[in-house]
């Protein structure tokens, strides 16, 4: 499975000056994704933050270290593998205190992961100790002389073996025949004077084949110590080129981590587009109907104002109407007073009438009586 990201958040990154020890020195410009990677192979917690593609953060969480919170928005712990202090911003305290509550379940974990692989070395070591000590009683138990070598000369324990070995294939099997050769002369002297110094020449011959054997052995202890040196320096050469390797795979497992962090953004951003979609199509659907509504608050107006002309009109006609009936009242009034006028002068004849008729009565009472006196 590699690296996984189980926790993420966003915050200032910060490093210790390393010549005062005292300023802390930013190493992004603006907040960053500051994550913890757990590593299922290795059982490692790691935090990883990345500034572009450059890894700003690469801090591996161990027992004994400790975040420290400096401030309600501050946080540091020191990494001494990297031999520096780190330190994070964060916007909230909130988020820096979630921060610390990983941090501290993350270092339990390695803890247990470490004692763990602990009792698992000590399990595996026990019976490789037990071969150990069986190979030793072995090696003890060996018979036979060790060459000593000179102070100068280099020497392996190989080396030392095939040496051993060799004296002992060589001398073991001509020490009965030295023995007896020094048994016999004592019985007789004269007979094996010649055989004892052929015996000597032999042996003479061969301590300058084990002389010459020890020389092709030294020399080809010191071309092993050669080609040593140089295997080491290869290896020194390919260690560094697979600890460059194994940065360059941390990088790229922390963009894959990134990569995997930008997908759960995009599929919430995607999640968030979908919601603002259906928020939209929500408020497409009031427009709508607000629309109908302006339509119809429209058509209320125009009718409105229909009625509003009309019952101008109307009331300009009302206005003339009762200009109207006024100049009727004023008209009947005056006619009222003429008629008025009118009945009075009407009665003023007929009082007039009614005296000249009786004034005409008396006198035609009187020309009566006259015409009768006559």
């Amino acid at each position: 499975m590699g690296e996984q990201p189980i926790f993420s958040t966003r915050a200032h990154v910060f490093q210790i000056d390393p010549s005062t020890k005292k300023n802390w020195v930013p190493t992004s410009k603006h907040a960053v994704t500051v994550s913890y990677f757990f590593d299922s192979t290795r059982n490692v917690y790691r935090i990883i933050s990345l500034d572009g593609s450059k890894a700003i953060i690469n801090s591996t969480i161990t027992p004994n270290m400790t975040f420290t919170k400096t401030s309600q928005k501050f946080g540091q712990w020191a990494d001494s593998r990297a031999n520096t202090v780190y330190g994070l911003g964060f916007s909230s305290e909130g988020h820096l205190s979630k921060f610390a509550e990983k941090f501290a379940e993350f270092k339990e974990a390695a803890r247990l992961a470490k004692e763990k692989s602990q009792e698992k070395t000590e399990l595996s070591s026990t019976p490789s100790q037990g071969g150990a000590g069986k190979r030793n009683v072995l090696s003890v138990n060996k018979p036979g002389k060790k060459k000593e070598s000179a102070p100068g000369d280099l020497q392996s324990p190989l080396a030392s073996e095939s040496i051993n070995g060799t004296d002992e294939d060589r001398v073991t099997p001509n020490t009965p025949k030295h023995t007896e050769a020094r048994a016999e002369p004592s019985q007789n002297a004269l007979p094996f004077s010649h055989s004892s110094s052929s015996i000597n020449k032999h042996w003479e011959a061969e301590l300058a084949a084990l002389k010459g054997n020890n020389a092709k052995l030294t020399a080809a202890l010191l071309e092993s110590t050669a080609n040593v040196k140089q295997w080491k320096q290869q290896l020194a050469a390919y260690q560094e080129e697979a600890e460059r390797l194994h940065k360059r795979v941390t990088e790229l497992e922390c963009v894959s981590g990134q990569t995997t962090v930008i997908k759960s953004q995009k599929t919430e951003l995607n999640r968030t587009i979908e919601e603002l979609e259906v928020a939209l199509k929500a408020k497409e659907e009031e427009l709508e109907r607000l629309k109908a509504e302006v339509e119809s608050a429209n058509e209320f107006k125009f009718q409105k104002d229909t009625l509003t002309q009309k019952l101008q009109e109307t009331e300009s006609r009302n206005q003339t109407l009762e200009a109207q009936l006024s100049d009727l009242e004023q008209r009947l009034e005056s006619s009222q007073l003429e008629r008025e006028a009118y009945m009075k002068s009407l009665r003023s004849l007929l009082e007039l009438l009614d005296c000249k008729i009786f004034e005409l009565t008396e006198l035609r009472d009187t020309l009566a009586k006259l015409v009768e006196g006559s």
